[in-house]
């Protein structure tokens, strides 16, 4: 009988995560201090985030040991299984070997209570009270709830409205786990109501809610901020995915060829690929592909700018691929991936060529969700629909080549709490978004007059 699923054993967890900076060829370009434009060192940050996330943030150190009350709760869910996708593989009749990581078996559903609960750990022993975050879909923000209960924190969500009205269950589990979750922008911060005094009608966007939850956190000395993606160290925690995969993949034989994830913020896809990019900083001949929507097309579309992280420009400047703060995404339903720019990490490897990028138009992207979910079982969410749906199109690359790839992706979260996007697709009610130039050179010209890179991709 074939091996499906590949496992590790409890005692097998990796011990430590991984930093990619350490191996980067191109050393990364410094985040600026919104108010001087002067490169920013961790006491400017001090107000928003614990000291010990802060040394992460900005460490060189190759591997960070990993504490042990997190590796215990790591334990609820960890180590995830790999599995072998055989019938998928079976209906495309490839040649390729298909491999996806099962992170959607963590409580809550996908791989973001990975950098979750390490967050949650170090603001519990640095004497925070209470988190604030933004949300999309309501991956993160579940995930935060989640972990903050497990180290006995308040939790405050400020959850993007489009998707607080699409994704309802997800707000109902973050209620479930102790946390208070609103819809942005909201009436509570005086970023949201400029935002509403705007457009009172708005949809609402990862950036708007991170303004409103840093607004949140600076007004009281107990409460920090707690980001989902795009940071370092956020990055950092999620390679424990990746670490765990290169053990799982050694007890195959094989090694991937093309490894895959999705990318919003860019944690999901790091959390896979980073270990296999050092490998390819090493030598290893391996195409690694980040996937986003075409209707927000940050990698494939925007320049690699220094640009705030959040509408109203609380935040300090970082140098990041990017479609403007101001940007304020087609709501489809990768909630996700909603986001204005990418991580400083993944646009740095972008540059220099380590990685690649490909847009995926929505109805392709649910069309293979449906396709992975009638051959190998699993429900995807919206956001994981971009990778499987690149996996497909690899997957049957190899055949047109008739070369016997192995292909690797990140199955980031299940998508039982975002059947409506589902019955919306079955219902016709979806359409694909490709975004008009026009609407990117709008959004662009808010950062015209900002700092630029040194190695600034605009016009």
């Amino acid at each position: 009988m074939q091996t499906k699923k590949i496992f590790l054993s409890e005692s097998e967890i990796p011990r430590q995560w991984y930093n990619v900076a350490a191996d980067m060829p191109t050393p990364m370009e410094p985040p600026l201090h919104p108010g001087t434009g002067q490169p920013a060192g961790p006491e400017d940050f001090a107000p928003i985030f614990p000291m010990p996330l802060l040394e992460q943030e900005m460490s060189q150190d190759r591997f960070i040991d990993i504490p042990e009350a997190v590796l215990e709760k790591y334990l609820i869910w960890r180590p995830t299984p790999l599995y072998r996708a055989y019938d998928l593989e079976k209906h495309l009749d490839t040649p390729a070997k298909i491999y996806f990581k099962n992170e959607g078996v963590s409580p809550a559903g996908s791989h973001k209570p990975n950098t979750a609960l390490a967050q949650a750990y170090y603001n519990k022993i640095s004497g925070t009270k209470r988190l604030t975050t933004e949300t999309g879909a309501g991956q993160w923000g579940s995930a935060l709830s989640m972990c903050c209960k497990l180290f006995d924190l308040e939790c405050k969500v400020y959850m993007v409205k489009v998707s607080y009205n699409q994704k309802p269950y997800r707000r109902m589990m973050m209620q479930t786990w102790g946390a208070e979750c609103v819809p942005s922008p909201s009436s509570e911060t005086a970023a949201g109501r400029k935002i509403l005094e705007q457009n009172p009608d708005s949809p609402g966007s990862l950036g708007i809610a991170i303004s409103e939850a840093v607004e949140a956190a600076v007004q009281d000395e107990t409460t920090k901020y707690s980001l989902g993606s795009v940071l370092n160290h956020v990055l950092l925690h999620q390679t424990i995915n990746g670490l765990e995969c290169q053990k799982q993949l050694a007890q195959t034989g094989d090694y991937p060829d093309v490894v895959i994830g999705c990318a919003g913020g860019g944690s999901n896809f790091a959390g896979l690929a980073f270990p296999f990019v050092r490998d390819k900083i090493n030598g290893k001949d391996i195409d690694v592909i980040a996937v986003e929507p075409t209707s927000c097309p940050t990698m494939t579309r925007g320049p690699f700018a220094y640009d705030f992280g959040d509408t109203v420009q609380m935040t300090p400047l970082i140098a990041m691929n990017t479609l403007g703060h101001s940007f304020v995404p087609e709501p489809i339903h990768a909630g996700g991936l909603r986001y204005h720019g990418i991580s400083p990490l993944v646009s740095q490897l972008l540059l220099d060529n380590l990685i690649r990028a490909e847009a995926i138009p929505q109805l392709e992207t649910f069309e293979a969700g449906v396709k992975f979910a009638r051959t190998e079982g699993f429900i995807s969410a919206p956001e994981t629909d971009h990778a499987v749906a690149v996996a497909i199109r690899e997957a049957v690359k190899a055949k047109e080549e008739g070369k016997e790839k192995v292909i690797l992706f990140n199955w980031s979260g299940h998508g039982l709490v975002d059947m409506a996007a589902y019955e919306a697709y079955f219902a016709g009610r979806l359409q694909d978004h490709a975004l008009h130039e026009d609407e990117i050179q709008r959004a662009l010209a808010d950062i015209a007059p900002l700092p630029k890179p040194k190695q600034y991709t605009g016009a």
